[in-house]
């Protein structure tokens, strides 16, 4: 099967840079990667992170797909608890309306920050899988205008009326929503880049399980993982030590921690640490393009898919941009790639 590649934008804030530089590289990383030939564009959303830009997906995603031609865009995703569904169903509704065809919808339950940023944003939530559940109905009911009686889609309808959908697409990291996107006949991305373990067997889950829905006839499946492909085995192992490092920072809590590689190579990791660097190695995918190809080239045929969605940080924007170029030079030239 021919193999795609997407881009997962977290509109990162680099050391010495600010939000909205941050969001012109956005602007400018999605005129590239149109060109390039990438599938899709998903944007993330967090809150109360001094390092990432992107807390409206949907606001981003106005400006950038008016400014490309070819990139379906889309949230990667929305944390739905955080919001109204219906609100939500009728920003999604507005962009596919603005850009038929071009819209995805992923959603997620994970606050995209803290609990208690999470509680603010939407003080009626509550934490609740029963809730998020009836919000998936409830979505899907004001996407597609269903009148049923005795609901409050009867007397409450999601504006503009169009006649297209956004593609609705469940995230997971944990592999439980794996289920959840099976029963209501959605599309399933599983995060890589936040937990190594258990994305096959989500896939293959998911996949037994799937049914059919009016939107969605078969099962539809990426996954998505940290990618830094460099010119040089030294750029990458550098980029490597610096990705090793920050995610350890996050997980000690220090979620804005933004260091140079100088400022860290000589750091002495403990044996605990250096178990959980190989670890978390396992989120991360690095190298020169022939490696950076074989790897992605494996992680696909591992999940069993036909698409890897691309997340990458780097010290410059020219390093980031330069990454995604090597992987389209990799990946789009007239051979075609095709997974075996």
């Amino acid at each position: 099967m021919k193999l795609k590649l997407s881009v997962l934008d977290q509109t990162p804030i680099r050391r010495g840079s600010n939000a909205r530089e941050a969001l012109q590289e956005s602007i400018q990383l999605a005129k590239h990667t149109d060109r390039l030939g990438y599938t899709r564009y998903w944007l993330s959303e967090h809150h109360n992170i001094a390092t990432l830009a992107g807390a409206a997906p949907e606001v981003l995603i106005a400006r950038l797909a008016g400014e490309t031609k070819n990139l379906r865009f889309g949230s990667g995703g929305i944390m739905l608890p955080n919001h109204s569904t219906l609100k939500v169903a009728e920003n999604f509704r507005l962009l596919e309306g603005l850009y038929p065809g071009r819209i995805d919808l992923g959603i997620g339950r994970a606050p995209g920050g803290d609990r208690v940023t999470a509680s603010l944003l939407n003080p009626s939530n509550t934490f609740s899988p029963q809730d998020y559940i009836q919000q998936i109905i409830d979505l899907k009911a004001f996407l597609k205008d269903d009148r049923q009686a005795g609901t409050i889609h009867e007397k409450v309808k999601a504006i503009p009326s169009i006649d297209t959908q956004p593609d609705l697409w469940m995230l997971t990291s944990s592999g439980e929503s794996a289920y959840i996107a099976a029963h209501f006949g959605m599309a399933l991305s599983f995060a890589q880049f936040i937990n190594p373990v258990g994305g096959p067997e989500a896939i293959r889950a998911y996949r037994q399980q799937f049914k059919p829905s009016e939107q969605l006839q078969t099962p539809q499946t990426s996954v998505g993982v940290f990618v830094f492909c460099g010119e040089t085995e030294e750029k990458a192992a550098q980029m490597q030590a610096v990705m090793d490092y920050r995610l350890l920072s996050i997980e000690k809590g220090k979620i804005d921690e933004a260091p140079s590689y100088e400022a860290i190579k000589g750091y002495a990791y403990s044996r605990e640490e250096l178990a959980r660097v190989q670890y978390n190695r396992l989120r991360t995918i690095t190298g020169t393009p022939d490696v950076v190809k074989e790897k992605i080239k494996q992680l696909a045929r591992t999940f069993d898919v036909d698409e890897v969605v691309v997340a990458t940080f780097a010290d410059t924007f020219e390093d980031r941009v330069r990454s995604y170029e090597l992987l389209a030079e990799m990946f789009f030239l007239p051979e075609d790639v095709f997974v075996k």
